[in-house]
C-alpha cells in the first residue's frame, strides 16, 4: 500500500516489534480480522519498516526488528505488556486466533466483567480477549 491512512489523532496505539513482519501481518489479519492500512518496506527490500493495522476499531503499528537502528529494542519474548481486545464474541475470536497459531496463556474464565482469556501470538506478544459469549 502506498498511502498512509492515519488513525485517530489522540489516544494510545501499541507499536509492536516482531521477528517476521510479513508473517505477523498475515497472523493479525487471520486471527483478529485486522485491516492493513499502510505498509512500508525497508531499504533492504525484505523487512517491514512500518505497518499500520486497523483492528476492531483500534490500531496497531508494527515493524521488523532493526537492531542496527533501535538500540536496546528487540522483539519479545518475554512480553511485559498485554494488549486487550474487547470483542462481541470472544469464543469466535479466540478460536480464530488459536487456529492462526496463537497459544493459550490463561484459559477462558468467567470474570465479574465477562468472559476473559489471554493468549500469546507467534511473535511473543500477549493479547487478552474479553467480551461476549
Amino acid at each position: 500500500m502506498n498511502t498512509h491512512t492515519t488513525g485517530p489523532s489522540t489516544g494510545a496505539t501499541p507499536h509492536l516489534v516482531v521477528s517476521d513482519g510479513k508473517a505477523a501481518i498475515a497472523f493479525y489479519i487471520a486471527a483478529f480480522g485486522a485491516v492493513e492500512r499502510f505498509r512500508q518496506i525497508a531499504d533492504d527490500g525484505k523487512r517491514i519498516f512500518h505497518c499500520y493495522l486497523g483492528i476492531n476499531n483500534g490500531a496497531v503499528m508494527l515493524n521488523d526488528d532493526f537492531p542496527e537502528m533501535h538500540s536496546g529494542v528487540a522483539s519479545p519474548p518475554p512480553a511485559c505488556v498485554t494488549i486487550h481486545l474487547q470483542v462481541e464474541d470472544s469464543r469466535k475470536v479466540w478460536a480464530r486466533a488459536v487456529a492462526a497459531g496463537a497459544r493459550e496463556v490463561i484459559p477462558l474464565e468467567q470474570q465479574p466483567w465477562g468472559l476473559y482469556r489471554v493468549l500469546r501470538d507467534p511473535f511473543g506478544h500477549r493479547w487478552s480477549i474479553g467480551g461476549g459469549s
